[in-house]
């Protein structure tokens, strides 16, 4: 029996659908304002949807470490003044143009027709993200299990350790005095004839913790290198599969239900850091490592080093998530005229606040690890999959009740990649319902398990022996230079031909009318300094390019090779997508480029009540171009 509908608005972004059927989208509901892609239930889900998504890993694992390494508290200075700078005007920029189309990363692009293929690589770098992330993820999901054990596995050097496993360090050699003559002698000899090793001569065997062989020999059963796949780790495996089942789970009615489960995934890590700092602090040697970390005195002179700001921007640049598409894709289900701006300004503080507060968390129990281990705090420090799953586990097993404080922890790195990961799947998921809608509206749960099915079968190559390589090798390229060529024709395209002064016309469109001097910062910040520093931080990273390293372990030339193939592949859609652009338009080739920069017919508002005068003359942007085909030009348009 066929279906019948008569719809018709009653009011802004309302149908009323007298229908034969009672068939719903569940991303939707009666109290939305739109009601074709539907909005966020309430600013709080849209808020710590944010949240979640900006604050991940890096917070915890690199922050910190960079902070002791680059002069301490001094550190904060460019770091505060690479958020204003930098990170504030492209994550504001990108929550406004999400929330003004309602429309995601690729879709957006109406506004620039010519550089729809920046929207296509973003979603392009967030899959091969995504892919891996969930490893990450899956290493927490093994620790956090491995937890549950009265002894702690990586706590001593049991049946799996070899050799070169010890809690302390062993002496290798010596200087000593034997018949009134120095001599240099092994530790065996000396200990045999009751001798004494002379201070300052003694020389120590290269040893491993037990920590560290746990996660190279059981965790990952690593591999010599990226030549050598081996078997894929089955527990890995399963631990994948479970992350991808929680991400299915949580996303399986898109925001209506990611929305709600990020109220505890992106607020109870912040229970538990306070709850290791609480624990941290009233260690011995807690203050050693918080000292590490802000410096007893700050070293001022560190800022003169150009590499101390390098680190600064980009630092803020990753943890906010710029450019990856997620922010666009999550601001398009606000309502039109939420205050996107004190939203910005709100997540990227949250951001930094924890960044900072997070330092004294991981550093108060480093600080404890290196007063027991009678060692400085500088060699227990990393930063990475280091920090996480071998120095900042070594230094829990010491503690009393370690099982309790390591699931804690890595309860809550586990968290903390999740509501990460809800933000990247929603991207890809929102740039399917932008291209697909009819179909997203009817399939949208098994297109999302579908997805997150086919993710977890690429991903299998991570969990070989050789996973963690390819882990590596993923974030060293895609995640690297693709979002800062994506960042920079963003910021270009939407204010050097978009225009500068016409976007913030659509912003007050939203917010309502501000002075010129509210204007002035985000002014000079878009026009002329974020794409400065953004072109300046792309051009370093150009030049201080080395070759992919795991440790000591060094990649194969056709690694390298697979990781530029990998970013060629992202970036590659940026000039084919303004080719295919400029061919399709009309007249000669400066009338077809001035065609191709000039905004899409269907680029306005999503719901017609708010295009007002400015934009009351569009083509319904919910309705394809005649034209249209559903292929390569499906991201086209």
């Amino acid at each position: 029996m066929g279906m019948l509908s008569l719809p018709g608005f009653l009011s802004c972004g309302k149908k009323k659908d007298f229908c034969l059927t009672n068939e719903k989208d569940a991303h939707s509901s009666n109290n939305d304002e739109n009601s074709e892609r539907g909005n966020w239930s309430n600013k709080g889900d849209y808020l710590l949807s944010m949240v979640g998504y900006a604050v991940g890993l890096g917070n915890v694992w690199r922050f910190p470490y960079l902070t002791y390494q680059n002069g301490g508290g001094a550190f904060l200075i460019p770091y505060t003044l690479m958020l204003a700078l930098a990170g504030l005007p492209l994550f504001f920029m990108e929550c406004s143009l999400g929330q003004f189309a309602s429309l995601g990363p690729v879709s957006v692009w109406r506004m620039l027709p010519l550089f729809q293929g920046v929207g296509i690589t973003m979603v392009i770098i967030s899959t091969f993200v995504t892919i891996y992330y969930n490893v990450i993820i899956a290493y927490a999901l093994y620790y956090l299990f491995a937890s549950f054990q009265k002894v702690l596995p990586w706590s001593d050097c049991f049946s799996w350790a070899d050799e070169f496993c010890s809690k302390t360090k062993i002496v290798s050699d010596c200087n000593t005095t034997l018949h009134g003559e120095i001599i240099h002698a092994n530790y065996s000899f000396i200990t045999s004839n009751n001798l004494t090793c002379i201070n300052e001569t003694i020389s120590y065997k290269p040893v491993q913790f037990p920590s560290e062989q746990y996660w190279n020999k059981v965790t990952l059963q690593r591999s010599s290198g990226l030549d050598d796949t081996g078997r894929i780790v089955w527990y890995l495996a399963l631990c994948l599969l479970l992350s991808w089942i929680i991400v299915g789970a949580a996303l399986f009615k898109g925001i209506k239900s990611s929305g709600k489960v990020v109220y505890f995934t992106a607020l109870f890590p912040y229970v538990i850091l306070l709850i290791l700092l609480v624990r941290g602090a009233t260690l011995e040697g807690a203050l050693d490592g918080i000292e590490y970390y802000i410096g007893r005195q700050s070293n001022i002179t560190k800022l003169m080093e150009a590499e101390v700001w390098k680190d600064a921007a980009t630092q803020i640049f990753y943890s906010l998530s710029v450019a990856w598409g997620g922010l666009v894709a999550l601001s398009s289900y606000n309502k039109f005229h939420n205050n996107c701006y004190s939203d910005a300004i709100l997540v990227c503080v949250t951001n930094c606040v924890t960044s900072i507060f997070a330092g004294f968390a991981i550093f108060s129990i480093l600080g404890h690890m290196a007063f027991v281990s009678e060692r400085p705090v500088s060699e227990v420090v990393d930063s990475g999959f280091d920090l996480a799953f071998v120095a900042y586990p070594e230094a829990l097993s010491k503690l009393p009740v370690s099982p309790l404080w390591s699931f804690l922890f890595f309860f809550m790195l586990l968290l903390l990649g999740l509501d990460s990961q809800f933000a990247s799947i929603e991207t890809l998921t929102t740039t399917i319902q932008d291209i697909c809608p009819r179909v997203m509206k009817k399939l949208r749960m098994p297109v999302t398990l579908g997805l997150c099915a086919v993710l977890f079968f690429l991903g299998l190559i991570c969990v070989t022996q050789a996973g963690i390589y390819w882990v590596n090798l993923i974030d060293h390229f895609c995640a690297g230079w693709g979002i800062l060529i994506a960042a920079v024709l963003e910021i270009i395209g939407i204010v050097y031909i978009y225009g500068g002064n016409r976007f913030i016309e659509d912003i007050e469109m939203m917010i309502g009318k501000k002075s010129f001097l509210f204007w002035l910062w985000w002014r000079m910040c878009w026009f002329f300094i974020t794409p400065v520093l953004l072109m300046a931080i792309l051009v370093w990273s150009l030049i201080t390019f080395s070759r992919p390293t795991y440790g000591s372990v060094l990649y194969p030339t056709w690694g390298t090779a697979v990781g530029w193939c990998m970013i060629i592949f992202c970036v590659i859609w940026i000039p084919i997508v303004a080719i295919v652009k400029v061919v399709k338009a009309e007249g000669n080739l400066i009338q077809r480029l001035v065609s191709c920069c000039r905004p899409a017919a269907n680029w306005g508002p999503y719901l017609e009540c708010h295009r007002g005068e400015r934009y009351s003359h569009i083509v319904d942007p919910n309705k394809r171009k005649e034209h249209e085909i559903p292929t390569v030009s499906a991201f086209v348009y």
